[in-house]
């Protein structure tokens, strides 16, 4: 029987909400706190921009077919399944976590693990690698958009203000660090798994400064336990539902195997690298922590079943 395995990153990201419950940053600290918190964002879509390979984006673009529906699983299926769970779920979540799964919904597909099950999968790596890219470029963009459209009610959105930060601390990094790629290569390689902990650390450092403002507003206060073990049914329910969907989908269409494997996990997958900065970026420091507790769960329960989805593809036509 296969154990399952709770996911390091995700098990950083608990002890910071932990150690935010415990020991939260006040005053000063917390000031300097979100000064840092901001910097250290935008380094890390430098860093995003500078790993964009752009041979694997050429070699990629020619399967359009491809990009197109996972793009529409990412920012029209998705949202859809976001609206209908907000509205099913309206009567029993706290309405912040309500508004988080729908947020959720909204989120750019992932990059590193979309590509890494892709590969383990035996898919078309090369458009996994441009859909995967395209998704989070677009994402930085789309996303806001959509939550201005959708979720205008939780005090957030695409004001200018919020427009403004996001070209400054996300969008204007991740360019310069895609055209500075050919001087950064040498860096890149060498120090390859020290900039994937820096990756890490950054989130980790999000979720820590968010949870304390969150805190401090007293949210343990606010929230039940029941309103957690709801919201992990719905985004259980969520991916099932998009992993079924994009399955379906991409073989109605008629695509090769090994281009379903890009549909299917791409197109089902949420980023919480990309997600946390988007949603410090548009929402009150206060409100993230409980904005992003959905896709905090969502994060771990996509890799569990992603990584079983993956050795089942790779077992193909091996019996």
């Amino acid at each position: 029987m296969r154990k399952i395995r709770i996911d390091a990153f995700l098990l950083m990201i608990m002890l910071a909400v932990l150690l935010a419950t415990l020991l939260p940053l006040r005053s000063a600290a917390a000031e300097l706190a979100a000064i840092g918190t901001d910097l250290a964002i935008g380094l890390l879509f430098f860093l995003h921009g500078a790993k964009l390979s752009r041979q694997a984006v050429v070699a990629g673009m020619t399967a359009w077919r491809i990009h197109v529906a996972v793009l529409a699983a990412t920012f029209v299926m998705f949202p859809l399944f976001g609206l209908a769970a907000r509205w099913i779920a309206i009567e029993w979540l706290n309405p912040a976590i309500g508004a988080g799964i729908l947020l959720l919904c909204l989120m750019p597909s992932t990059v590193q693990s979309s590509i890494a099950f892709t590969a383990t999968a035996r898919g078309n790596v090369a458009a996994a690698v441009c859909s995967a890219a395209a998704s989070n470029l677009i994402g930085i963009v789309v996303t806001p958009l959509l939550v201005t459209l959708l979720l205008t009610d939780a005090s957030g959105g695409l004001s200018w203000s919020a427009a403004t930060r996001i070209a400054s601390q996300l969008l204007l990094p991740f360019i310069v660090g895609h055209l500075c790629r050919p001087l950064l290569l040498p860096v890149l390689d060498r120090w390859k798994s020290l900039i994937t902990g820096y990756d890490r650390a950054v989130i980790v450092l999000v979720v820590y400064v968010a949870f304390s403002a969150a805190v401090i507003e007293g949210i343990w206060s606010r929230y039940a336990i029941v309103d957690l073990v709801w919201t992990l049914l719905f985004v259980a329910i969520i991916l099932a539902a998009a992993l079924v969907a994009t399955t379906l989908a991409a073989r109605a269409l008629g695509f090769r195997t090994e281009d379903e494997i890009v549909i299917v996990f791409c197109g089902s997958k949420k980023s919480l690298a990309s997600g946390v900065p988007i949603a410090g970026a548009l929402f009150p420091p206060a409100m993230v922590g409980p904005m992003i507790l959905p896709l905090m769960l969502f994060h771990q329960i996509q890799l569990m079943a992603c990584a079983v989805l993956a050795q089942r593809y790779a077992r193909r036509g091996s019996t």
